[in-house]
């Protein structure tokens, strides 16, 4: 009898491998059931309050007559008409806040990101803090900081810069509070953190061997930033001038507290439609008119900033 060599055994059968069977139609359904709370909670709090609040933006009547929807759509030219000026401060406002919630915030997250070192998670912890605090009392404390006797006005009077700062809607002469400019710094104060955290999360995720990289082909820190780091924290920019602008558009609190008449914006002229005049149409009108407004404004941002995937 010949036996075969190693080289002439046949290869050992390949293991059988046991196959699948097909997930059955309860385990078809186990994505959409883990999906239904999420679903249940958006449909009663945000469509519903949605869907009521159009039907109430095309009605017409009186509070002790009752309202009835009678599509009257002339209601939205009507508040369109009369509040424009508030459209356009909160517009004003709001822009300006995010610029510089944008240009403090910048050098902070990079601080963090960057250069911190082990004193990284105390920054983030003292940025985060505001949060446990009342979003109205922290708003009540700007107050006190900017009033006519605070240390404010005192230090400006001192450097005698209110009496040049007229262009800002200082228009007393020696005081703060009551200003656009108060408004403007309570928005930008209440809405730091909502640009601080993103950026730092875009800058934290860049590869430090870039900047190396970038060195070594004798770029100037300037160049760097300009050409490496900036670019790629771009998500990071549209996220967090996202975050600032939206609510500070339609926020009332700081108007309402640090501003005056003058100051007021579209969130106080809604605030006073549902809660003082009773008049739930125009401030429903009202309410889908901002919301129309910022989502065309932030859907042309995040086309003019090629950051489309953010949508």
């Amino acid at each position: 009898m010949t036996t075969l060599t190693e080289a002439e055994a046949p290869p050992p059968p390949a293991p059988v491998t046991p196959t699948r069977k097909p997930p059955r139609g309860r385990g078809r359904l186990v994505p959409y059931w883990l999906l239904l709370p999420g679903i249940l909670w958006l449909l009663v709090f945000f469509a519903l309050p949605m869907i009521y609040q159009a039907s109430t933006s095309v009605q017409t009547g009186s509070l002790e007559e009752g309202y009835k929807v009678t599509w009257h759509f002339a209601t939205y030219w009507h508040a369109l008409s009369e509040y424009w000026p508030q459209f356009l401060r909160s517009v004003l406002y709001a822009g300006s806040a995010t610029v510089l919630c944008l240009l403090l915030g910048y050098p902070l997250a990079y601080l963090i990101a960057f250069r911190a070192g082990r004193w990284r998670n105390l920054i983030l912890i003292l940025v985060i803090a505001p949060f446990f605090t009342s979003f109205l009392i922290r708003t009540l404390a700007w107050k006190t900081i900017l009033a006519d006797g605070g240390p404010v006005v005192g230090a400006l009077n001192s450097l005698h810069v209110l009496d040049v700062t007229g262009w800002l809607g200082i228009t007393a002469g020696d005081r703060v509070l009551a200003t656009p400019l108060a408004v403007v710094c309570g928005l930008t104060y209440n809405f730091l953190p909502f640009m601080i955290l993103p950026l730092y999360t875009s800058l934290e995720r860049i590869d430090g061997r870039l900047h190396e990289a970038a060195g070594d082909l004798y770029a100037t820190p300037f160049t760097t930033f300009r050409k490496v780091t900036f670019p790629l924290s771009m998500p990071g920019v549209v996220s967090g001038t996202l975050l600032t602008f939206i609510p500070a558009s339609g926020d009332y609190v700081n108007a309402d507290l640090l501003g005056s008449a003058d100051t007021r914006m579209v969130g106080n002229v809604i605030q006073t439609q549902f809660l003082r005049i009773l008049d739930y149409p125009t401030a429903a009108a009202l309410s889908f008119l901002l919301m129309a407004a910022i989502l065309i404004m932030v859907t042309l941002y995040i086309r003019k900033s090629g950051t489309e995937d953010l949508v």
